[in-house]
């Protein structure tokens, strides 16, 4: 276990250069997810989008899973739109039509293939990074496939909440957890990005968007729209807050101080909505805190500046 951890601890440094990149996205769930792809998009100077993968869901905002995973897959190709962006149409790819039912049969489809041929091109010391911000089923299912695919990715993953959160019912998490535990236990270099309890913090308003944002863009006016609507249906009340969890893993890869993590041994994700722990476990690296204000401005210029 000294040697996985030694390996682990220098895989799980930040890079310092440019590097490739894939984002699994349910983005047709909520409006953060929509934020999340342009922000990457708008980073170019650091980060190399190489694949985007529609994952499945299964909400209000949809009839099952699914039907999640081709909402989102059209919701994607919306933003592209949007931002009059066509570089990204070809690498483009449906995910998984369920959940895992178990940990060692994965969702044959076109993202999962893709993932597996595309980390062929890596290698430790030159990995492909996996940014994950849904269900964890089209990763997952990808490590079941090819368990050689844990040498060439890390994966950056918004899932489970808070260690100090008094339960772990994480939408990402709770919609697969048997994706949840393929990660956590596969000894892939992994980032986990907890929702409730650190990555709530980071919300905007209403006003703060549409001082910022109205005006410069088409993307820009149909995310106040959407997110105004969201924020009604969540929150129904006049004064609203809400949280854009999926930018914040893009960010980590990103030059800025946005936000702190540290190294723990990994958690045992339960079944039932709990986390188990074994110090004997490898390590992940774990965000702890965001600096809103720092990634909000990033975001915000990033945003504004396309046409």
């Amino acid at each position: 276990m000294v040697n996985v951890n030694i390996d682990l601890i220098k895989r799980l440094e930040k890079p310092k250069n440019k590097v490739d990149v894939v984002l699994d996205t349910d983005a047709f769930n909520e409006i953060d997810d929509q934020f999340a792809l342009a922000y990457l998009i708008q980073s170019s100077e650091k980060l190399n989008l190489k694949a985007v993968y529609a994952a499945p869901f299964d909400n209000h905002h949809s009839s099952g899973p699914e039907d999640g995973m081709e909402r989102s897959f059209e919701e994607i190709f919306k933003v592209y739109d949007l931002m009059k962006e066509t570089r990204f149409h070809d690498v483009t790819f449906k995910g998984a039509t369920q959940f895992l039912e178990n940990n060692v049969t994965y969702c044959d489809c076109d993202a999962v293939n893709d993932l597996v041929e595309r980390s062929k091109g890596y290698s430790k010391e030159n990995p492909l990074y996996v940014i994950g911000i849904a269900a964890a089923t089209n990763i997952a299912s990808a490590i079941i496939k090819d368990k050689t695919i844990v040498d060439r990715i890390v994966i950056l993953w918004l899932g489970g909440l808070s260690y100090d959160w008094h339960d772990n019912r994480s939408f990402n998490s709770g919609q697969d957890v048997i994706a949840a535990q393929v990660l956590l236990d596969s000894y892939v270099p992994l980032v986990q990005f907890p929702g409730k309890g650190v990555i709530d913090h980071f919300t905007t308003t209403g006003p703060e968007l549409e001082y910022w944002l109205k005006g410069k863009n088409d993307f820009c006016d149909y995310m106040i729209e959407k997110t105004a609507e969201e924020a009604r249906i969540t929150y129904g009340g006049k004064v609203w807050s809400r949280a854009i969890w999926d930018v914040v893993p893009v960010a980590w890869l990103l030059d800025g101080e946005f936000m702190l993590d540290k190294l723990v041994t990994s958690p045992i994700m339960q079944e039932n909505h709990y986390y188990s722990n074994d110090p004997r476990r490898h390590f992940i690296k774990y965000v702890y805190s965001v600096n809103r204000d720092n990634l909000m401005n990033d975001l915000f210029e990033k945003m504004a500046r396309f046409n």
